[in-house]
């Protein structure tokens, strides 16, 4: 198992190019199920999460051609269409292959998901939706079982918003006989990416990018070529660590049209920010002033980027309060943020950070995705070391995060467990 070790106190500077995005590439990935023809992906990111989503669609007998940053997958001669357990359990994304497997084969077997330990993010909208369009699904001996002869249009309204649950709607609708439409749908850039794939592969869909979204099924889906966008979520992250640090950075291969919400919670913390067509350049101008934040649905401030936030907060001026909203269990950063000296009390879904002069170094685990990257962004901050734990976390969603932190100045090696 690796580790971060982070000298901090050094603020950021220089330029650094920005990933595909882990949330777009999972969907996209899994569309490879819905054709018999090639297709083929750039700009996928090297993440243990998308290794772990390529496994998967291989053991059902996808033929999968893996180089740097660029997936061609082929699934003519699909077998069995199960998802076990022993893939599925480290990442609840996985469930994204029940609606394709179904919409073409008519029957599927996958596992109930895992994955982050930040809230009970359950299943039941998918197969509501799925049961919706005609399909016959039990939960057997932890594995959601479908069955269906052709998924038929249906109107579904999600009682809450879930960007898997509008995903995997998506996916299965796009083969179904008939309309489908979605209402109260995720609006989040990944599922506008996702319904440019598919109509690039012969899909009828329309609305995506609101909260209605109209698909026209159609008999076949074609192969295509298609970029994944940047991953909005690592540019916010490299961001924050800019601001928190007092750095300089460029971050170029970027669409800051995605992050509305957090520039502007950024230029709020006193942050000069310039935006070109793939670049962001920040800057502060002054003292961290700290920001209050609510996470929300898109396109209000993501709880993806609670935890980096809250990191920035731990050593700005004043009194701030993060509320999150989407989560029931992503506070868990707190715990650790407080051994390097942070001040943060939790009440309820609040949580209430003081801001501190310094924190100073010492060794911390990640216990989730982003509170990992909150982590590695207090180290940052922090006087003397810090020894982040459990980094298999953060592998699933930034690539190469260590190395890009070097090429921007800071002090950070990983190192195996073994070494120490």
């Amino acid at each position: 198992m690796d580790q971060l070790v982070i000298a901090g106190g050094r603020p950021l500077a220089g330029e650094v190019e920005v990933s595909g995005a882990k949330n777009a590439a999972l969907p996209i990935l899994c569309v490879s199920l819905l054709t018999s023809q090639t297709v083929v992906f750039n700009n996928v990111p090297e993440l243990r999460d998308v290794g772990t989503l390529l496994r998967l669609v291989r053991s059902m007998g996808v033929a999968v051609e893996r180089k740097p940053n660029r997936v061609t997958l082929n699934s003519e001669t699909l077998g069995e269409p199960v998802a076990p357990y022993d893939l599925v359990k480290t990442m609840r994304a996985s469930i994204l292959v029940l609606g394709p497997l179904l919409a073409r084969f008519g029957h599927a077997r996958v596992s109930l998901p895992g994955g982050c330990a930040i809230g009970e993010r359950p299943v039941d909208l998918h197969i509501k939706g799925l049961q919706a369009m005609g399909a016959r699904i039990e939960i057997e001996h932890g594995y959601i079982v479908g069955e269906v002869g052709r998924l038929k249009g249906a109107r579904i309204f999600m009682d809450t918003v879930t960007v898997t649950g509008t995903e995997n709607l998506m996916m299965a609708a796009v083969l179904a006989e008939g309309t489908t439409v979605l209402e109260n749908a995720a609006r989040e850039p990944e599922v506008v990416d996702l319904g440019e794939c598919l109509i690039s592969m012969g899909a009828r869909i329309k609305g995506h990018g609101t909260d209605v979204i109209t698909i026209e099924g159609v008999q076949f889906l074609h192969g295509t070529e298609y970029t994944v966008m940047p991953d909005r979520i690592e540019t916010g992250t490299f961001l924050v660590a800019a601001a928190a640090t007092g750095g300089n950075v460029r971050l170029v291969g970027v669409r800051s049209d995605t992050l509305d919400a957090v520039l502007d919670k950024l230029i709020e913390a006193n942050a000069f920010i310039e935006c070109t067509a793939d670049q962001i350049r920040i800057r502060m101008r002054g003292p961290n002033h700290g920001v209050s934040l609510r996470t929300a649905p898109y396109p209000a401030f993501p709880t993806d980027m609670q935890a980096q936030f809250m990191a920035m907060n731990a050593v700005a001026q004043g009194t701030t309060v993060v509320t999150e909203t989407i989560f029931e269990n992503r506070f868990m950063h707190v715990q650790e943020l407080r051994r390097l000296g942070a001040n943060i009390e939790v009440e309820g879904n609040a949580a209430i950070i003081r801001g501190v002069e310094k924190l100073e170094g010492a060794t911390v685990m990640a216990t989730d995705l982003r509170a990992s990257a909150s982590l590695v962004i207090a180290g940052l901050i922090a006087h003397g070391e810090t020894v982040v734990d459990r980094i298999y976390h953060l592998d699933r969603g930034y690539e190469k995060i260590e190395q890009k932190l070097s090429q921007l100045g800071a002090g950070i090696v990983r190192r195996s467990v073994e070494e120490v």
